[in-house]
């Protein structure tokens, strides 16, 4: 799982809240049906990860526009930010 993988093609922001949440561990055996109600009710989880996206746009790692709907994909390079081991 690479969100630059995931989020190669606009896609709204829930479930680009949801694909970031998977990576993080979130939601390891869960369906996006499932826990749409994090994204969809105003709560914790669900804000920090909608402010996290909101961060990797601001850092210029993602691209997100308004219309038609809210949605977010990769915008960097997928070499931009490397791993150091």
């Amino acid at each position: 799982m690479a969100l630059a993988d995931d989020l190669d093609d606009w896609t709204d922001w829930d479930a680009a809240a949801y694909v970031l949440g998977r990576i993080l561990g979130l939601f390891p055996d869960a369906d996006f049906l499932d826990v749409k109600h994090v994204f969809w009710t105003d709560n914790q989880l669900g804000n920090g990860l909608r402010d996290a996206l909101l961060a990797l746009v601001a850092a210029g790692v993602l691209g997100r526009r308004e219309e038609p709907d809210e949605q977010f994909r990769w915008f960097g390079h997928r070499d931009r930010v490397q791993h150091r081991r």
